[in-house]
């Protein structure tokens, strides 16, 4: 297997064929050498070094934010890009804690929105380890879609959660809207109009299914 170093500057050329795909493509933007080659092994080592694709994501995500915090020289602690990839993209994370952390890291002079479109779902890493790289897995990888689904439909929720407490902060300031010390919830509910059942979003997928027989 080739990896995905270019030499120099890590730019990479059109016709490198890792270059393609998204993972191939940040791997050289971003100057990670040899990460390509580590997500093969871990993906098909032995049992005990085995990761699944999704573990494989969130491992080549958290590798992406380090090399853009080091990049604009943001010193870390131990654990703490862990904790940053958390609030960045985690399920329980609300959208105001997450919005906080988007703004803290933008006054250190990293550009959030690159950087969050350059982390790959596990889908991405399974097409440029298979297509690309030509790596198989002897175990069975073939995981469900639900998680996510949990997770989009999460990060939706917590978005408009964002956007509506940044609105009514912007009314609040201008004058335009009195309104005290503030949370804001976002309900999404699901009823089934042939047995009328209804849950949250979270009910249903936990449950797999709604009354109808």
């Amino acid at each position: 297997m080739t990896d995905e170093s270019t030499g120099g500057s890590g730019r990479g050329t059109a016709a490198d064929p890792d270059r393609r795909s998204k993972v191939g493509r940040v791997i050289a933007e971003r100057n990670l050498d040899g990460l390509g080659e580590e997500l093969e092994r871990r993906w098909t080592g032995d049992a005990r070094e085995r990761h699944s694709l999704r573990e494989l994501a969130d491992y080549f995500n958290r590798r992406v934010l380090r090399a853009a915090m080091d990049e604009q020289g943001i010193d870390v602690l131990d654990g703490e890009v862990e904790n940053f990839y958390e609030l960045l993209t985690g399920e329980s994370v609300s959208g105001g804690m997450e919005v906080q952390t988007e703004r803290r890291l933008e006054r250190d002079g990293l550009d959030v929105a690159a950087l969050k479109s350059d982390f790959v779902s596990h889908q991405a890493v399974h097409t440029y380890l298979t297509k690309y790289r030509g790596a198989e897995s002897t175990s069975n990888d073939s995981e469900s879609k639900t998680p996510e689904t949990r997770t989009t439909l999460q990060q939706l929720r917590s978005r408009v959660q964002a956007v509506t407490e940044t609105s009514l902060d912007a009314l609040r300031s201008a004058d335009e809207l009195t309104l005290g010390d503030f949370d804001v919830y976002v309900d999404v509910r699901i009823t089934c109009n042939d047995c009328q059942s209804q849950y949250s979003v979270g009910e249903l997928l936990d449950r797999g299914r709604c009354q109808c027989e």
